[in-house]
């Protein structure tokens, strides 16, 4: 509602909306805007910092209350180590292997 023209004009200054593209404006203007948009870039980043510090440290806790404090032993640590170092996959795919080895072979080969 701030960039419409009053339907009254009251002989009052009021904010127009300008486009810095279109030229017109001095380079103390341009410099002003250049300013003014960095402050507001500057407000904007912080904001998003503190909601990202936020949204990290939310997902740390669940991690934390999901992997670690149930009954945690040093044991578990080591259990998480081994099961990621497991060749599930390639266990099944050289059974896969011996299976297909083991069929009778046919002409259609």
């Amino acid at each position: 509602m701030a960039d419409k023209t009053p339907k009254e004009p009251s002989g009052a200054p009021f904010a127009t909306r300008i486009d810095p593209m279109k030229g017109g404006l001095t380079s103390e203007q341009m410099h002003f805007i250049r300013q003014v948009e960095l402050q507001q870039w500057k407000k904007k980043t912080q904001t998003l910092r503190t909601r990202n510090v936020a949204t990290g440290l939310a997902i740390a806790a669940i991690v934390v209350g999901i992997c670690i404090l149930p009954g945690w032993s040093p044991q578990d640590g080591y259990t998480f180590y081994s099961v990621s170092q497991e060749r599930i996959m390639d266990d099944l795919d050289q059974e896969a292997k011996l299976a297909r080895m083991r069929e009778p072979k046919t002409g259609a080969n």
